[in-house]
């Protein structure tokens, strides 16, 4: 095996490194906090009645 398949393996982990770090940095901005707290609640959020009584066969 050639050793510049080495390299290239290295270059690659470093790029994809450096682009999970990026994603977190911007996930993590007081930015997005609002946006992620609101997802956050939807799961408690009751359905409107109307929505629950289409689904009734």
């Amino acid at each position: 095996m050639s050793p510049v398949w080495g390299h290239v393996a290295g270059v690659l982990i470093l790029l994809m490194m450096f682009s999970f770090i990026g994603i977190w940095i911007w996930a993590w901005r007081k930015y997005h906090k609002p946006v992620f707290n609101r997802m956050a609640r939807l799961p408690m959020e009751d359905e409107p009645e109307a929505d629950v009584e289409e689904d009734r066969p």
